[in-house]
């Protein structure tokens, strides 16, 4: 579970509403006019600018951003050090079996091109376009929050534009209600700033944070693979590959196993 999303969206609103409530009213803030055009206009605009295949994976995306898949860097690095033992003992073809037995479909893709003796610059090659297809992938997967983030703001702006406009037919006719229009005016503009910064944006970040997990792992994967190709040493592979890890989770991961961040 990612904790530090719930925590962030406990404070943001919280301390939001705390803010409302001193001094003021929450129901100054409730206004379906306003949310209709910002959330509504903002849901619209999203719409339109995706495919529905895009669409189609929101609900994994969120599984995704609240629920992260674990990648433990620590332990690719182990498993490739063992797999590089059984190549300079048995050779490369044995680890044929402990491809089809690797949980992670990127490592067995990468023992097996091993095992069928392709060139290496060749293997290389195919198994950096498959990391950057996949950074790809999840860079369009982001572009909907982003995409989010920007245009939540829009809106709010829009809704303020058209409570304006309103206010400004009406005020020869009633101007004492001035104040009280500007205020709904203004109030979309508060909800497309909490839609962007509280909602689209951190869910953007967490989807990031995923990728940039997953995408060292394959990495890590994908150089240990060449290494265990050009037959060096499993200890030499490991002093390699651990400086892609920054030293305060290579020291957690040697301590007690934990995942890096």
């Amino acid at each position: 579970m990612n904790i530090t999303i719930i925590i962030g969206w406990v404070l943001a609103f919280g301390l939001t509403i705390f803010g409302i409530m001193n001094g003021g009213q929450f129901s100054y803030f409730v206004d379906i006019p306003s949310l209709a055009i910002t959330v509504g206009g903002t849901l619209g605009g999203l719409i339109a600018s995706f495919p529905l295949s895009t669409l189609k994976s929101l609900p994994v995306l969120f599984k995704i951003a609240f629920i992260p898949p674990k990648y433990d860097p620590q332990k690719y690095i182990d498993e490739i050090c063992e797999y590089a033992r059984i190549a300079r003992s048995q050779g490369i073809l044995t680890l044929e079996d402990s491809a089809n037995k690797a949980k992670d479909p990127f490592m067995k893709k990468s023992l097996l091109l091993l095992v069928d003796a392709n060139d290496t610059e060749k293997i290389r090659e195919m198994l950096e376009e498959a990391i950057s297809f996949t950074d790809d992938r999840h860079a369009a997967n982001c572009a909907f929050f982003e995409k989010g983030a920007a245009l939540a703001p829009a809106f709010g702006m829009l809704g303020t534009l058209v409570g304006l406009v309103n206010m400004l037919k009406t005020m020869a006719e009633n101007p004492d209600n001035l104040g009280s229009a500007m205020a709904t005016a203004l109030i979309t503009t508060f909800y497309g700033s909490l839609l962007a910064n509280v909602i689209f944006a951190p869910i953007d970040s967490a989807l990031k944070n995923a990728n940039a997990n997953e995408i060292l792992c394959m990495q890590i994967i994908c150089q240990g693979a060449m290494a265990i190709a050009s037959g060096f040493n499993p200890t030499l592979i490991r002093e390699k590959l651990e400086f892609m890890i920054a030293d305060k989770d290579l020291k957690k991961s040697e301590g007690g196993g934990a995942t890096s961040e």
